[in-house]
């Protein structure tokens, strides 16, 4: 995984058929990036709820929330409106897991996202990451924690 205290890159992925979203739109916010391995997966919808269940909790540290994973956008897009998802998914589609291995996040042997996790800070610094088994879903306490962290540490 990219190392803590390092610029996050810049990545521009589709949400939706027709709209991409890039990570410098979200300049000024916190930004939770989950990398996961596939939408319809048990682990990953599991994942996936409890972090929509966790959004007022994230966005009361000015955190936005984005999924990602090598599903193509039109999985995606059932696969959110299926467990009614409140924050995008993006596809890593095409280069196949181009954006997820820029941030080490790619498993080759399995063709797919691994389980990782990073928290970046309102500046564009990774400030907390985690990888995860592929079959344990991670929760949101550690993300959480982080939040709480960069907060304590613009207070300071």
């Amino acid at each position: 995984m990219l190392a803590i205290d390092t610029k996050a890159p810049d990545f521009t992925l589709l949400s939706t058929p027709n709209q991409s979203l890039s990570l410098s739109e979200f300049a000024g916010k916190k930004i939770i990036l989950a990398f996961y391995p596939a939408d319809w997966s048990p682990v990953c919808g599991d994942q996936m709820a409890l972090y929509n269940e966790t959004l007022k909790y994230f966005q009361k540290h000015n955190a936005v929330l984005i999924g990602i994973s090598v599903d193509g956008i039109w999985c995606h897009l059932s696969f959110a409106q299926d467990r009614n998802l409140h924050f995008p998914l993006l596809s890593d589609f095409e280069p196949k897991g181009a954006v997820s291995k820029l941030y080490e996040a790619y498993d080759e042997n399995a063709g797919e996202s691994r389980r990782a996790i990073y928290v970046i800070d309102e500046g564009g610094i990774i400030r907390w990451n985690h990888l995860s088994p592929v079959g344990i879903n991670p929760g949101a306490d550690g993300i959480l924690d982080a939040l709480e962290s960069i907060d304590e540490q613009l207070v300071n």
